[in-house]
Order: structure tokens, then C-alpha cells, then sequence
């Protein structure tokens, strides 16, 4: 049964990268669809802090298995919205793999749509940019990147949202790299920091969280159930039940809700624990 298992992994591996092979011929970066998808309000028209995770599926044969991450803030009155990403190719290049700069904050990832996952506003998300920046600032691979186990563009990410507590959700299951810990520990904070993690570099482990429910981590691949937001965790299919939420509301927190994008919104007061 192990042998056939297997197999069957190999075979739709190699359907995948065929497909993909054919269907992607004509792929070319360059002109990917990098266009806003209107999910972001508009500077002109938020005038509060604003803080947005986003995940969208990667490029080529790997959109299969895993999404690219990335954080978007814009402050209180500004102009423009500055995003936060680790771009892999960099590191060839011998670049700083972290890009911090002003741009569309719901970007299209070279086509694919993206997944609005935290959206915070007000005075919780004034307090949560600082601590985003200096984040960003100490990450501990900024010339280093692997696509698989990591750090990668999700270890970043998960890397911020582990020191940013005014954010208080996780990454996808299928955001491969969330679970390396920086400096090669084995145990830290889970990224909701309702709970805590003991991983091997990303390869192996086991998450507990209030906000994480239980979570298994096989090779890089995540299995899991949350039990608060009733959902099952799956490898490349991502979560399957109630969207995700914070457990606990940032003090002040400007809770915005809305599910579509450029959908009417309502706005809520809400007070931590």
C-alpha cells in the first residue's frame, strides 16, 4: 500500500509538470497580469492606518503545491501603500531577497488572484506597521532563500507575523516555509501567538494554537483541523471551512467586514480581551 501511495504521488507529480510544460509555454513574467484585483480601499478614500496579509498561488508547476505571501500597510493619511515581500530570484543575483516598497497593495501574483486574509485598520494597525518595519528590518535570511523546506517568501511573512501580535491570524496550509523557525530553533510561538510550534527546519512538526487548532507538518506539507473556525488544513488545496479570524481583537481594532471585493463595509469597535 506504501508502494502504490507512492506511485500514485509520482504519477500526478509528473501529470502536473507535463501539464504545466504545455499550458505554460507561453508564460512570460514580464507581462503577467500584476494589476490590482480592487479588493484594497483606496488611499483617497481610507484615511485610517491600514494593515492587509494577502496570498496568492505561486508561478509555473509550483502554483500546484503552494502560495506566495506578502503584507501590505498603509499609515494614518497616507498617500500610497507600502508592501513587503521576499522575491526568491534576488538571491541569485547576490540582492537582498526582502522588498520593502510603494506599490499596489492587492496586486494580481503574475495572474493569480489573491487572498485577502487579515485586514486591519485604525489605531491597532498604527501600532502594528512599526513592528512590521523592524521586522522586516531583522529578518534573519535576507540574502538567503529556498523555495522548499526555506526560508522563503512564506517564512518572511510568517516571520512578521509572529513579532505582530495587532495581526493575530496564519498562513495558509499550503504556504509552504511558514514553519521554519529562524536560527535553526526547534520550538517558538505559533504565528496567531495563541499557541506554540515544534518544527525540524521546516521539514517536520506539530503546531497547538487557540488560533492554529492542531496542526501536522510532514515534509513540509501541512495537515490540520481548527476547531474555532471549523476548517480542515490540507496540502496544496489549502483550508477547506470557515475562513479564518483572529481569536482575540486588537485593542481599539477597527474590524472591517467584508468578504468580496468593493463590497459595502461595516465597521465595528471592538476592545481585546
Amino acid at each position: 500500500m506504501r508502494r502504490i501511495s507512492i506511485l500514485i504521488i509520482l504519477l500526478v507529480c509528473t501529470w502536473l509538470l507535463f501539464f504545466d510544460s504545455i499550458s505554460g509555454q507561453a508564460f512570460d513574467w514580464r507581462t503577467a497580469d500584476r494589476s490590482s484585483a480592487g479588493i484594497a480601499p483606496k488611499p483617497e478614500e481610507e484615511p485610517r492606518a491600514v494593515v492587509q496579509v494577502y496570498a496568492a498561488r505561486t508561478v509555473r508547476w509550483r502554483k500546484y503545491f503552494a502560495v506566495h505571501s506578502w503584507i501590505a500597510t498603509k499609515e494614518k493619511d497616507a498617500k500610497a501603500y507600502e508592501t513587503y515581500h521576499v522575491i526568491g530570484f534576488r538571491a541569485r543575483r547576490g540582492l537582498n531577497v526582502v522588498v520593502v516598497e510603494e506599490g499596489i497593495p492587492d496586486a494580481r501574483w503574475f495572474g493569480h488572484e489573491p487572498e485577502l486574509l487579515r485586514d486591519l485598520r485604525g489605531p491597532a494597525a498604527e501600532r502594528a506597521i512599526p513592528k512590521i518595519r523592524e521586522a522586516a528590518r531583522t529578518y534573519p535570511y535576507q540574502y538567503e532563500y529556498r523555495a522548499w523546506p526555506g526560508p522563503n517568501s512564506n517564512t518572511f511573512i510568517s516571520y512578521i507575523l509572529r513579532r505582530t501580535p495587532e495581526i493575530g491570524v496564519e498562513l495558509p496550509p499550503n504556504a509552504i516555509g511558514k514553519d521554519w523557525i529562524e536560527d535553526g530553533r526547534i520550538v517558538g510561538m505559533s504565528e496567531s501567538g495563541t499557541g506554540g510550534q515544534l518544527s525540524l527546519f521546516g521539514l517536520f512538526g506539530v503546531t497547538v494554537g487557540l488560533g492554529e487548532g492542531l496542526e501536522l507538518n510532514l515534509l513540509g506539507l501541512t495537515f490540520g483541523v481548527d476547531v474555532l473556525r471549523p476548517a480542515l488544513k490540507l496540502p496544496m488545496i489549502g483550508r477547506l471551512g470557515v475562513k479564518d479570524a483572529p481569536v482575540f481583537l486588537a485593542d481599539g481594532e477597527e474590524v472591517v467586514l467584508a468578504s468580496q471585493p468593493q463590497q459595502p463595509t461595516l465597521n465595528i469597535r471592538a476592545h481585546s480581551r
